[in-house]
């Protein structure tokens, strides 16, 4: 580890463990091996979320607002807008996704909204300073290609656990809410904003609109398995214990404990009794849950699995800790 950077996470450490009377060694070397896992995991999801936004910028500046064309979402109202008033899509980008990060600081955390809000505000940037070169004049092209890198860059964006468009968090909300999937949800939102398309540009830009739309979310879908779809989690580890208060206390999350037993063992020797934990969230926390489970045991064996639709439980009522 870089000297600087070791120095730097053990004073954190002994910063974070001032209140108590006596740190013991193990103490202090336990806090700042969760400094160091975080440290790692915020600089893989600051890079998702880098990547995120320089290529969601060259969709849009590349290929959908040099041609006047829309998507669907946040962004797709804030294309929208410009094509009409001539206002910067900088900061419509930034006007139109705030009140839908706000709603992300109280449906799943402020860490969330905070990382969203860095997202937004660099795409913002992106668009209004970086010149992309202009790639095409064909509309079949600027509807397939400019959907593929907005859906890359909202996808890396999730990735690396924010938003650069805020109607995702909306779905969330009101699938909550309505207790619809939030597939449903932002269909019928996007449906609204195609149609206002239809009628303020013209119907063959809302077609189009539709297409980008259609490769867009099939990307998003491929980059991280979509933000409609639940994630069940297994864990199995010695830690079980740890990991479990961890869910339950740290993450405000439920989960179930199964007794399991190894199913391998040499002859003569007694197979080993060990708990199994299983949960299950929305994409959008399992940043957050593989820092937390890396601190307690890194070689914990982790499975993942989609879930297409869950009712009952927590998951739906409780925001993320």
């Amino acid at each position: 580890m870089n000297t600087l950077l070791q120095y730097i996470l053990v004073q954190r450490a002994k910063a974070k463990l001032k209140g108590k009377k006596a740190i013991a060694k193990r103490q202090l070397v336990k806090e700042v091996r969760y400094g160091q896992v975080e440290f790692v995991h915020a600089i893989k999801e600051i890079l998702f979320i880098a990547i995120g936004v320089g290529a969601a910028g060259f969709g849009l500046k590349g290929f959908l607002l040099p041609n006047h064309f829309i998507d669907g979402g946040a962004t797709g109202v804030s294309l929208l807008i410009q094509v009409k008033s001539n206002i910067p899509l900088g900061v419509l980008l930034l006007l139109v996704n705030i009140p839908f990060v706000l709603l992300g600081a109280k449906t799943i955390s402020k860490k969330f909204a905070l990382k969203s809000i860095f997202a937004i505000v660099a795409l913002a940037l992106v668009v209004h300073f970086v010149s992309y070169p202009i790639i095409t004049s064909d509309k079949l092209l600027i509807a397939v290609f400019g959907g593929f890198f907005l859906g890359l860059g909202i996808g890396m964006a999730m990735r690396g656990g924010s938003v650069i468009d805020g109607t995702e968090v909306l779905a969330i909300y009101l699938s909550r809410k309505w207790h619809l999937t939030i597939g449903d949800v932002l269909l019928l939102i996007n449906i609204i904003i195609f149609s206002a398309g239809a009628y303020l540009l013209s119907i063959e830009t809302a077609l189009y609109a539709i297409l980008t739309y259609l490769v867009a979310a099939k990307t998003v879908n491929y980059v991280v398995d979509g933000v409609e779809e639940y994630i069940g989690v297994t864990v199995i580890s010695p830690k079980n214990e740890e990991i479990r208060i961890m869910l339950t206390e740290k993450m405000g999350r439920a989960c179930t404990v199964y007794n399991g037993k190894g199913g391998y063992s040499k002859d003569g020797i007694a197979r080993i009794n060990q708990d199994i934990i299983y949960t299950v969230m929305t994409r959008l926390e399992l940043a957050r849950l593989s820092t937390e489970i890396d601190k307690i045991d890194k070689n914990a064996f982790i499975v993942m699995g989609v879930v297409k639709d869950i009712k009952g439980g927590m998951i739906k009522k409780k925001p993320l800790k």
